[in-house]
């Protein structure tokens, strides 16, 4: 069975990267979908963030990685995979992520979301903390993969 891992990934975290190695051990084929929303103020273009996730992921030979815009259930429908995994933080991303999965089950019947419990060291982890942290010069390199880290520093700091 295959399972698409969608988001912005902006940038990828270790948090992310988990879900995508635990995926990896359990589906057949895991396909990164990086989503590209013009209404989303981000750091990376969309073709830095598939190369870094490419780059981060090299070692998993089952994981694809693709970028798409619009509806998620139209991303799931071109790759001919109706199962979605979506990683969990806190209680707080699931009342988010459960009305998501709602949705999309109502737009598209044969769509299954499974969710995936983060690792406790990666509970607290989020795109957007690791971006304010190197915008305050913090020390980012617990958060992400150093291909990651050199890239996000030389676009934040010039």
């Amino acid at each position: 069975m295959n399972v698409i891992y969608p988001g912005s990934f902006d940038p990828i975290t270790y948090g992310h990267l988990d879900i995508i190695k635990r995926c990896s051990s359990k589906f057949d084929k895991v396909i990164v979908g990086v989503l590209s929303n013009s209404s989303k103020k981000v750091i990376f273009t969309i073709d830095e963030r598939v190369e870094l996730i490419r780059k981060c992921t090299k070692e998993l030979k089952n994981v694809e990685v693709d970028s798409f815009s619009g509806l998620l259930i139209d991303f799931a429908k071109q790759k001919n995979c109706p199962n979605i995994v979506r990683g969990l933080r806190a209680v707080s991303d699931f009342e988010y992520e459960m009305q998501m999965a709602l949705v999309n089950r109502k737009l598209y019947p044969e769509l299954e979301t499974y969710f995936m419990v983060s690792g406790n060291q990666y509970s607290f982890l989020s795109s957007s903390i690791v971006k304010e942290i190197a915008m305050l010069n913090g020390n980012i390199s617990c958060f992400v993969p150093k291909v990651v880290e050199e890239k996000l520093v030389n676009k934040i700091r010039g």
